[in-house]
């Protein structure tokens, strides 16, 4: 389905539901001239790889009503004025001591309402709702401290992947849209934050113990500069993460794009950071070609370790003040390759979310 901009205000019908638009040809991205009826078309171009991975997971919506370059506005609680069919997902926030009920993408009209509200940029929990408290993966933001670039972050993401890999557990890489690099491991098994958490914080401080020139895992900005700081914290059930696909609010329409390790390491090599920057017609032109190579992501299980396997300092690490020498990992099972398979349709699956 494409957008016309040819009218102010215009109803279209998605999937049987009726939809109001409005002002389809204002600029959201000045210096790329992108319209709001072109991020509404994008989002439905790319729905059929995009939306399983916003199923049931609640979403903080990042609003740009002036476009980009504009005032913005993260908004936690549904719209009141949201359409009945609108499926949310009721969550206990302990910092406003209430629930707070989150819209959930479940549809495809769910998006293209969303993109009419100018929700350029989708920000998901880790968890599915209700199972809030189980996360599906185990996440590593890298985020580069000036003049270092996504190319260190491509050093760094390849570390994460090299341990991971000694238990036998594929990572797979995902453009933040922005900066830097994000590392996901996926589970899909019975755990908690309790324990991703500490098992992310203990990495971050392995990696800071054996790479002190290029990774810092403390977040005060000062202690960043020229290096990579391993965002450990991500795996929370207060914290969201863009999600794949998902539009990002810079000069350009650039989108949180899952690449290759073979990428990462191209990137790496040539040291050339525009290697790994995606507009939104370029990623949907890879997802025509590759189809959905962050699938795994939603399909693979796995078993999280012991946060004892990376060694006794490290598991004291992640749970105390800052560790002493942290001990090599211990296992050394070989790396797996997985296969992500092309998605043409988005998956149908029960919606758990209210």
């Amino acid at each position: 389905m494409g957008v016309s901009m040819a009218k102010k205000e215009s109803v279209i019908e998605v999937e049987g539901r009726q939809i109001k638009l409005s002002n389809l040809d204002k600029v959201l991205y000045p210096k790329a001239g992108f319209t709001k009826g072109q991020v509404i078309d994008y989002y439905v171009r790319i729905a059929p790889v995009l939306l399983p991975h916003l199923s049931d997971r609640a979403l903080t919506l990042k609003r740009y009503p002036n476009g980009v370059d504009g005032m913005h506005f993260y908004e936690k609680n549904c719209p009141s004025y949201r359409p009945p069919w609108m499926k949310t997902a009721r969550v206990w926030s302990e910092g406003n001591n209430r629930y707070m009920d989150y819209c959930v993408v479940a549809d495809l009209p769910t998006l293209v309402w969303l993109g009419n509200l100018a929700d350029l940029e989708l920000h998901t929990s880790l968890s599915r709702a209700p199972e809030t408290q189980r996360p599906t993966v185990i996440a590593f933001d890298l985020d580069p401290g000036a003049p270092a670039t996504i190319v260190q972050c491509c050093q760094v993401g390849l570390w994460v992947r090299e341990i991971f890999g000694q238990f036998g557990l594929p990572a797979f890489a995902k453009t933040s849209g922005s900066k830097g690099l994000q590392v996901y491991v996926p589970l899909n098994t019975a755990v908690t934050y309790e324990q991703t958490k500490p098992f992310a914080k203990a990495i971050a401080r392995l990696l800071e113990e054996r790479h002190p020139d290029l990774v810092v895992s403390d977040m005060k900005k000062a202690l960043r500069v020229n290096k990579v700081f391993v965002d450990w914290s991500q795996n929370d059930d207060y914290k969201t993460t863009v999600n794949v696909y998902s539009l990002r609010a810079k000069d350009h329409p650039t989108v949180s794009t899952p690449v290759t390790w073979n990428e990462v390491e191209n990137c790496m090599k040539k040291g050339d950071p525009e290697l790994l920057v995606f507009t939104s017609d370029k990623v949907l032109e890879r997802a025509e070609k590759s189809g959905d190579l962050f699938e795994p992501v939603l399909k693979l299980k796995q078993k999280l370790p012991p946060l004892t396997a990376l060694g006794q300092d490290a598991a004291e690490s992640a749970t105390t003040a800052p560790a002493a020498k942290v001990k090599k990992v211990l296992s050394a099972q070989p790396a797996h390759k997985a296969t992500a398979k092309a998605v043409s349709k988005p998956a149908k699956r029960k919606a758990r979310a209210r």
